[in-house]
């Protein structure tokens, strides 16, 4: 199958000027290189650094190679990477995003521990050079961040105040609990340089990176030979390709090499590096060269898949930028650097806990209601019934094995367990996403069939690229709360089949959809096959559904039955009694619309009417008489809110979501109580 490819040049900003001894960045150019090979995708960031990188060309020219190499591949099918020698930036790009083809962690070693989230990479905190006092701020703020391994750039305030700062920190802490690295760029003369190596000795330093300029050889054999604290090389490895590096390495005798993928051979070069230094007890370590979140994503792959390099690597430049590519998923905490976040490891072994429940001999499975008008409570599901359920849903949306399905919901309710059983009883392939407002930017493809709650499908919308996503799937439920109209008409524009449900905890998931997205929307849901509906005379929804529930569920939301199917108008029990009239809260809410903040209406008790509205809202004191002011214009007479209040943080939601009805009455009672006593 034929490659393609595309070229995406992207100038990025330092968040602060980045000082080096050879000058300061303010911004840099990236250029990215996506492959496509079918349905697989790749992408990989080549990132020449002026002034240092051999291949730092001017940006035409650089661009035009760049598109050289890979047409000639495109064309031919095949690659000449010893062409690619002199051009190590462009050959790193070019090795990451064929390593990443058809993987959506983005790593270029997939297999190893770290990528699977199962080991972390110790990573050193890096100072930046500046003024004294902003050197002594960055590296404070490394050590609150709990890094153990301080690395401080030095060679451009004076080496005096350099030596004071880094006597400073060692006077606090002995190397058994801060190692410290230095990085001199070159900075030092071969006449200078060992007597400034011997000051820094007495600081028990770890090691001095680059003490002279490259290119002096014989100078810098003679600091290894005689220095007393161990030197790494790094700009002396820039354009030394083939048998010259063992060559390097036997005439100066390093006690270290440094070793960054786009500026030393791309990753195969760097392994190269590593080979020839191991056989020679030569130490190494890994380190970024201010790439963006790809380049250090590939970077960190690599260490990943090197654990013999037992130290700490140079990869904490993931946040320097204004701009960066946010879809990787590197993390820090504290100053070890993992491939997942912790919440997407713990998420995926809950879904294997839940594989093994369901598959195992026990008839029923545990979840819980999600607390949406009181306290959340366990259940017990029977797994006949949830099969009954996930096979009619499968056959609804012609499902089946091969499949790509969305878990990006709690597996404790019923949504997301749901969704999971669907998986496994059709055979599709489950992509799990831990639950998060924006699930579609770990992707890089959209997934056959997904389940969403409208706050995930609303923070969706308003991202470019996930919004393409969203529109490439072929079919996408929404639960867990109210389709806004709003959102709604930014649905209706999409291209994808939208579907909002309608269901409960103990109808085992959905039993009747409504068309919200796509050519035909719709106004009412219509039930599933062997779902049959009817009104009491209160009102309130009755369900029949002989494969899921062994009896007629009666319910407590209003609804009216027309043209074949039923629309829900609100909730019994959220049914304020205020003066002898019934106010509706969603009905309400629904026509009060958005004022600019989170809110939510709840009855409060009240002296003179039994009940009273109340509005509450995520906001400031200072908005009260604005907001005031809106539900006065459109809500009418008795169905203004006798309250407004306000709380500076969230409304109180389930998990999934809904709006926890019982917890904000709660809320707006103590708010009230709290007003009255002031």
């Amino acid at each position: 199958m034929s490659l393609q490819y595309r070229i995406l040049l992207r100038t990025l900003r330092f968040k602060t000027p980045a000082g080096t001894s050879r000058g300061v960045y303010r911004t840099r150019n990236v250029w990215y290189v996506v492959l496509r090979q079918g349905e697989k995708y790749g992408l990989g960031e080549c990132a020449p650094l002026p002034d240092l990188s051999e291949d730092a060309l001017p940006g035409d020219i650089y661009t035009q190679r760049l598109d050289s190499f890979l047409r000639q591949w495109a064309e031919t099918g095949t690659f000449d990477f010893s062409a690619l020698q002199n051009y190590p930036s462009m050959l790193f790009g070019i090795e990451t995003a064929l390593r990443t083809l058809d993987n959506r962690l983005l790593s270029p070693f997939p297999e190893t521990a770290f990528a699977r989230g199962e080991a972390a990479v110790p990573v050193n905190g890096l100072v930046w050079m500046g003024t004294y006092e902003e050197m002594a701020v960055r590296m404070e703020e490394k050590l609150r961040l709990g890094f153990r391994c301080i690395k401080i750039k030095i060679g451009a305030i004076g080496f005096e105040q350099e030596y004071a700062l880094i006597k400073s920190l060692r006077s606090r802490f002995p190397a058994s609990q801060i190692q410290i690295r230095v990085d001199a760029n070159g900075a030092f003369s071969p006449g200078e340089a060992f007597d400034k190596i011997e000051q820094l000795a007495r600081l028990d330093l770890h090691s001095i990176e680059q003490p002279i300029r490259a290119g002096q050889r014989e100078a810098m054999a003679d600091i290894c030979r005689f220095t007393p604290l161990p030197v790494a090389l790094d700009e002396e490895l820039i354009s030394i390709h083939g048998p010259e590096k063992a060559r390097l390495l036997d005439q100066i005798r390093p006690q270290y090499v440094v070793l960054k993928p786009s500026l030393h051979g791309g990753i195969s070069g760097a392994e190269e590096w590593m080979t020839e230094a191991r056989r020679r007890g030569i130490g190494y370590w890994l380190t970024s060269a201010l790439e963006s979140n790809v380049g250090l994503n590939a970077v960190a792959g690599l260490a990943g898949a090197h654990p013999e390099i037992a130290m700490h690597q140079g990869l904490g430049t993931g946040s320097l930028f204004v701009e960066n590519f946010g879809h990787t998923e590197l993390y820090l905490e504290g100053e070890n650097m993992w491939a997942r976040r912790p919440a997407q490891l713990q998420y995926e072994q809950k879904l294997c806990e839940l594989r093994q429940s369901w598959e195992n001999d026990r008839t029923t499975m545990h979840l819980h209601t999600s607390g949406s008008t009181g306290t959340p409570r366990p259940v017990e599901a029977e797994k006949a019934k949830m099969r009954a359920s996930a096979r009619r849903t499968c056959a609804f949306f012609g499902l089946c094995a091969g499949d790509t399905a969305l878990l990006c919901l709690p597996l404790e309710y019923v949504g997301g367990m749901m969704q999971a059983v669907r998986a496994f009883e059709a055979g599709m392939q489950l992509i799990p996403v831990a639950p998060c407002a924006q699930p579609l930017r770990y992707l890089r493809r959209s997934p056959r069939f997904a389940a969403m709650t409208p706050h995930q499908v609303y923070e969706t919308l308003r991202h470019p690229r996930q919004r393409r996503l969203l529109a490439g799937i072929g079919d996408v439920i929404v639960g867990g709360g109210a389709i806004s109209p709003e959102l709604a008409a930014a649905l209706a524009a999409l291209p994808c089949r939208v579907w909002s449900t309608y269901g409960m905890t103990e109808t085992l998931s959905h039993i009747a959809l409504r068309r919200v997205g796509g050519a035909r929307p719709e106004q009412v849901y219509r039930p599933l096959c062997g779902v049959t509906v009817r009104l009491n005379a209160e009102g309130c929804l009755c369900i029949s559904d002989p494969a899921v529930c062994d009896s007629e569920i009666v319910t407590n939301d209003l609804a009216e039955i027309a043209d074949g199917g039923f629309r829900i108008t609100g909730r019994r029990d959220n049914v304020v009694c205020s003066g002898g009239l019934k106010l509706q809260i969603e009905a309400l809410e629904a026509r009060l619309g958005p004022i600019g903040a989170p809110c939510a209406l709840t009855g409060v008790p009240d002296a003179r009417f039994g009940e009273a509205l109340a509005l509450v809202f995520e906001g400031q004191p200072a908005q009260v008489p604005a907001v005031a002011a809106l539900a006065g214009e459109r809500l009418q007479g008795a169905e203004r809110p006798k309250h407004i209040l306000c709380v500076p943080g969230p409304l109180p939601q389930t998990e999934t979501g809904k709006p926890a009805r019982k917890a904000l009455k709660e809320l707006a009672e103590r708010l009230l109580k709290n007003n009255m006593l002031d």
